[in-house]
């Protein structure tokens, strides 16, 4: 199994102008994030396809996996790295039969180890637990608990990704409850300074390893 890179795991925002969102994720993945999740829910085929297809280049020059969310056709189509699916977003195994052993494929579980229990019994190479705080992109996300990742880490034997409104102020309470990896929109491309923005959120995990 293919082991999913700990550290900021950038999740895009949607939008039609692809030459900003290029820009916008150049300077996430220059600042340091160490995986990019593609995330448009629009109905425009032919952007969603442009997009991801350069996202994935751009990612490779940095040596970082892009995965695409919730759409099993347009990850193969483009090549990506892995597709990360929710809970009605179709079946594990068959993206990984689809995909192949060397793709990640992640899982939503929400606020529920069990979930998690099964997406790793099904083969998925990471969890995502959330929303652990307010979140402007999901503000009426139900929450999940520190203590969720805490009754995680001893069943759960891939990384443990963590979701929703992490912020520098608060990204450290996730990582010490036993998060891997830290999944961030708006803290990230809602900022002036991109770059900075990942940078200082990285700096977290060289912290969190010293310690």
């Amino acid at each position: 199994m293919l082991e999913f890179p700990g550290g900021i795991y950038a999740i895009t925002p949607e939008t039609a102008d692809t030459a900003r969102l290029l820009m916008q994720v150049d300077a996430a993945l220059a600042g340091g994030v160490a995986a990019v999740q593609y995330r448009d829910k629009s109905g425009d085929v032919a952007r969603r396809h442009e997009q991801a297809s350069e996202l994935v280049a751009l990612c490779h020059r940095y040596n970082a996996p892009l995965i695409v969310n919730d759409d099993l056709r347009l990850a193969d189509l483009c090549d990506a790295d892995g597709v990360h699916l929710g809970r009605d977003d179709g079946s594990l195994r068959e993206a990984r039969i689809i995909l192949g052993r060397d793709k990640f494929i992640g899982a939503s579980c929400y606020q529920s180890l069990e979930l998690a229990q099964a997406a790793q019994a099904a083969g998925a190479d990471y969890v995502a637990f959330g929303s652990f705080f307010p979140s402007p992109t999901k503000p009426a996300a139900p929450r999940a608990s520190l203590a969720l990742l805490r009754d995680a880490a001893p069943v759960i034997h891939v990384p443990l990704v963590a979701i929703g409104g992490i912020t520098p102020e608060n990204a450290s309470q996730l990582l010490d409850a036993g998060a891997d990896s830290l999944a961030v929109l708006s803290a990230l491309f809602d900022v002036p300074d991109i770059r900075a923005a990942a940078h200082s959120l990285n700096q977290l995990f060289a912290t969190e390893s010293e310690e």
